[in-house]
């Protein structure tokens, strides 16, 4: 459907902005723009299992379809029921964001709920897609994210820095 798949390695952290924007790292964007058929969108959405949210480009939706075709045999096989209609809401349920040329994008309010977003986002590369989270948030998480922690430390620290100047 659009771009080919894309590895979303990397992290970034961004203060909300002026009228309420945020800025898609420079790690990112270009992976998400060739990942949305040279398109500047950002596809946002509540993480299914995790207490942050996740972005992508649009090349994720031929995955979805497969992944959702994986988990309905897997279920039948094993004779348990499947909701496939429930499997495509959730999955396709997300939100599109326009981002500029410099990354800004307005988070949907909604998301920011969701997302128990405050002051700023961190972003965390996971390889499909990205995480997103309130700092605050990923810093009560247990050990197996230290080096998310110490990555959003310092970025939050260069972001303070680069303010103060």
């Amino acid at each position: 459907m659009a771009g080919g798949p894309v590895n979303l390695v990397g992290q970034g952290f961004s203060p909300r902005g002026e009228k309420g924007r945020f800025v898609l790292p420079a790690d990112f964007r270009s992976d998400i723009y060739a990942a949305s058929a040279n398109q500047r969108v950002l596809c946002l959405d509540k993480h299914p299992r995790l207490p942050c949210l996740t972005g992508f480009g649009l090349s994720r939706l031929d995955e979805l379809a497969a992944e959702i075709d994986r988990e309905e045999e897997k279920k039948l096989r094993l004779g348990l029921d499947f909701d496939r209609d429930m499997a495509e809401a959730q999955a396709y349920g997300f939100t599109r964001v326009s981002f500029d040329e410099s990354g800004r994008f307005v988070l949907p309010e909604y998301l920011s709920e969701l997302g128990q977003v405050e002051d700023g986002l961190y972003f965390h590369g996971g390889g499909r897609q990205i995480t997103i989270w309130n700092p605050q948030i990923l810093f009560e998480q247990g050990d197996g994210w230290a080096s998310a922690k110490a990555g959003c430390r310092a970025k939050m620290a260069e972001a303070a820095k680069g303010k103060r100047k």
